[in-house]
């Protein structure tokens, strides 16, 4: 499976964008099976670059100020800088990450680990996990009201 996520000087416009001419958005694929992630330019359908995160990625979120793309996979949630596209240290959460998603003050990610049947809170400030919460079994999907 592959899914895509979006940042760029949309609705939360970026720092570099405020202080210089906006760019465009990018839109940021995950590519399962090789273990990369691909960032496009949006404007022009240009591939910017292709970002290693380990194997069996599968979702993304990206945070409210288009800063930091997280991406799930087997090596636990990568940050991406989305101002850089360079992927920052896993960080470790439950078995199979598979669903995540950002609260809207971009505060917290939540990850949903299918095999663990937990959800994993991590701190956008030190991207660092806190303890898992036990939720059914296999959980595949994961929300967050505005």
């Amino acid at each position: 499976m592959t899914l895509a996520g979006l940042a760029g000087a949309g609705a939360a416009a970026a720092p570099a964008a405020a202080a210089g001419a906006a760019r465009p958005p990018t839109a940021y694929v995950a590519n399962s099976y090789d273990g990369t992630v691909t960032a496009i330019n949006t404007a022009t359908g240009k591939v910017l670059k292709t970002i290693a995160v380990g194997f069996n990625d599968t979702a993304i979120a990206i945070t409210p100020n288009g800063k930091t793309a997280y991406v799930t996979g087997r090596a636990g949630v990568t940050p991406i800088s989305t101002a850089t596209n360079k992927a920052g240290k896993a960080i470790k959460v439950g078995d199979d990450p598979d669903a995540i998603a950002i609260t809207p003050d971009g505060k917290t990610v939540y990850v949903a680990n299918n095999i663990s049947g937990t959800v994993t809170p991590i701190s956008t400030a030190t991207n660092t996990a806190g303890p898992a919460i036990k939720v059914g079994i296999s959980p595949a999907a994961i929300a967050i009201t505005p």
